[in-house]
């Protein structure tokens, strides 16, 4: 993938788990753990499209578990980061990464035009592609220093 070119649609996961503000938190850990994720969209009740907040398994941690706190009386609504940040589709990875470090995000989600839920995006992910475009990157290096030893030699 070009990473000139690769646009948040092309890195983003369209199947994201969601729970209802309403979702006891330890169903929402319950969740993560069955789906080997480490956040949950939460969507409006009413809406279930429209992503309203997000809640973490650092949150769960944070605000539940270190505190003391029963994660059985907490809902997903009661320890969900509200000031969420969109991405949308046609975001460039460049433009992507540097949302991330301004809002300092591990996640971001990514809505449409109507701000409607259509994927996610981590900080995993994009590391990955950059970490490919890294190794394109030496591996023409090594190329060159191959090609400059055969014409020399």
């Amino acid at each position: 993938m070009d990473i000139k070119k690769a646009r948040l649609k092309d890195l983003a996961s369209s199947i994201v788990a969601v729970v209802e503000p309403e979702t006891p938190a330890l169903v929402a850990a319950q969740l993560m753990r069955k789906h080997h994720i480490g956040s949950l969209v939460v969507v409006d009740a009413t809406e279930q499209t429209r992503p309203i907040g997000i809640v973490t398994d650092r949150d769960l941690v944070l605000a539940l578990m270190a505190e003391g706190l029963d994660p059985e009386l907490f809902t997903a609504g009661d320890i969900m980061s509200v000031d969420l940040v969109f991405g949308h589709p046609e975001m460039d990875l460049m433009e992507a990464v540097s949302l991330m470090r301004q809002h300092r995000l591990r996640r971001l989600v990514i809505a449409d035009k109507a701000e409607r839920l259509v994927g996610i995006v981590a900080m995993e992910d994009v590391l990955e592609c950059l970490a490919r475009e890294l190794s394109d990157l030496a591996e023409a290096m090594r190329g060159g220093r191959d090609r400059e030893f055969s014409q020399r030699a």
